[in-house]
């Protein structure tokens, strides 16, 4: 015999049956913004599920994944749609049905259509680099501007890097998908470089030849040999080798190339060649000499004449009256001279009448 349902017990069972969860709640519980109240513990609850499946299923995931960007991004999308899935139970919960969600979406993508183009350009790009594979979490990178960094963090919107200098740097995806990236760590970590040495034509290039491959050699970040190293389908001695380059205005260039193990501390390896350099070239007994631009100005018969006025004095100089062969002066500079004695002479008879003058002007007075 089964046990009498009583009429609120068959409505709540009936409402529940139909899909109507919310006439499941007791009427003491339907205090006023209850509804708010349930919304944000269903969101609340929804953020905190959404953690715990994400570390059920991160094993797995990572496992499935060689990638760690890729699982990363797997995991977000895991934990958005636990969320997403609270999130339309709590709007169930507010009374917004589905077509009303829909509505809204609409309209309020139609609205922020524009502000929201260059955050969905980055996340189309994210997922670009997600497939490309252009590097991964770990690798040094190159930017186009000179900058190395280790990519820390790949999203769908960014990409975060830090720099050798210890800084963070956040690029949106597609900002980098537009510049040159050179990754130092993709598949091998070895990296070929080289230095310009530029020595005088009167050099002894072989022997400044053997000196820079030992100074590269002795480096312990530098390959000294082994078997030759393949970069596609060419290969490349694993020693340091020295090529004449070209022949300079100033001298013969000289370049080294070289190996390294790992591209972390490239500026410093460097370095320490060079001086490496500079103290094999100072001690060699070899004339060896580094080359810097030399210019040497002739003139001759060829070059042609120059005249020169010189004007702004106000009496000429004694070398322009007398030439340097010994000549006579000319008639100007003649009448120059007299003209000069003149105003002396007259200079002089003016003083002597003024004296004159105060001498019989004070014998007057005294008389």
């Amino acid at each position: 015999m089964q046990p009498a349902i009583t009429p609120p017990a068959t409505a709540v069972l009936a409402a529940a049956t139909n899909g109507d969860v919310l006439a499941a709640v007791p009427e003491w519980v339907r205090f006023p913004g209850w509804r708010v109240v349930f919304a944000l513990l269903a969101v609340a609850l929804g953020v905190l599920l959404s953690r715990y499946v994400v570390r059920l299923t991160g094993r797995s995931v990572a496992k499935r994944f060689r990638r760690q960007s890729v699982a990363q991004t797997v995991l977000r999308l895991i934990r958005l749609a636990v969320v997403f899935v609270f999130a339309g139970f709590a709007a169930r919960i507010l009374g917004l049905q589905v077509g009303d969600l829909v509505l809204s979406v609409t309209v309020f993508s139609a609205v922020l259509g524009i502000v929201l183009a260059p955050i969905v350009g980055s996340v189309i790009n994210g997922l670009f680099i997600l497939a490309d594979q252009p590097y991964e979490i770990g690798d040094m990178i190159e930017l186009d501007d000179g900058r190395r960094a280790f990519v820390d963090e790949i999203t769908i919107r960014y990409t975060k890097l830090f720099t050798l200098n210890n800084t963070s740097l956040v690029i949106p995806n597609s900002a980098i998908r537009d510049h040159f990236v050179t990754n130092y760590s993709a598949e091998d970590e070895r990296v070929r470089l080289s230095i310009e040495v530029v020595v005088t034509y009167g050099s002894d290039t072989d022997k400044a030849r053997k000196l820079m491959r030992r100074a590269a050699a002795a480096d312990e970040e530098v390959i000294e040999g082994g078997p030759d190293i393949r970069v596609g389908s060419a290969r490349y001695p694993a020693r340091p080798t020295v090529l004449r380059s070209s022949f300079g205005d100033d001298g013969v260039v000289l370049t080294l190339r070289y190996w390294v193990k790992r591209p972390y501390k490239i500026p410093t390896i460097e370095s320490r060649i060079r001086d490496r350099i500079w103290e094999a070239f100072n001690e060699a007994d070899a004339t060896i000499e580094f080359a810097y631009p030399h210019r040497h100005l002739i003139f001759d018969e060829t070059s042609g004449t120059l005249d020169t006025t010189v004007s702004g004095r106000s009496s000429p100089t004694p070398s322009a009256y007398a030439p340097d062969d010994g000549e006579p002066a000319t008639d100007s500079v003649r009448a120059t001279d007299t003209s000069v004695g003149a105003d002396e002479h007259e200079s002089e008879s003016g003083e002597a009448n003024e004296s004159g003058e105060a001498n019989e002007s004070g014998e007057t007075n005294g008389n």
